[in-house]
């Protein structure tokens, strides 16, 4: 018996994506966050979870999607790359879906052909897509370097 796949759905704007529960430690609420300057323009700030300070990507910028305004159901995914947390923020989450590998189709041409490696399939789940990510690949090495670096000038305390 094949085994299926579960995936933590969330939306940004109308779109529904998909990411595999592994990769996701935990959701929570939008919290307040700290603006770190000079900064990517995805990186929105970051946060202070229990005692760690955590930068929260905006994946609608980061995909360069439309999104809605913050609601009362805007979460921030938390997960760890590496052995650096980091935060996710989406319009929404909706639900964990159980998957069959069937179901799960490459992505087409084309988007492989503009560069979107993160991409990694279309599940067809009902009547809807879910389109499916890779976490890691979201931000690429320069990215995250950029990330880790302008999160320690922020941790870091300032000389008088």
């Amino acid at each position: 018996m094949i085994k299926g796949l579960q995936l933590v759905a969330f939306k940004i704007g109308k779109e529904l994506f998909g990411v595999g529960i592994e990769s996701i430690r935990e959701i929570v609420r939008f919290p307040d966050i700290t603006e770190v300057p000079d900064a990517p323009a995805f990186l929105e700030g970051v946060i202070n979870l229990r005692g760690k300070i955590v930068p929260v990507i905006d994946l609608r910028k980061r995909l360069r999607l439309g999104g809605e305004e913050n609601t009362r159901s805007t979460r921030v995914l938390i997960t760890e790359n590496g052995r650096n947390m980091i935060g996710l923020h989406v319009d929404s989450v909706s639900e964990v879906l159980k998957i069959q590998p069937d179901d799960i189709e490459e992505p087409p041409e084309m988007v492989s052909a503009i560069g979107v490696e993160y991409i990694t399939g279309v599940a067809k789940v009902a009547e809807r897509l879910v389109i499916l990510l890779d976490l890691k690949k979201i931000l690429s090495v320069e990215d995250l370097k950029k990330l880790v670096t302008g999160v320690e000038r922020v941790a870091e305390p300032q000389a008088a």
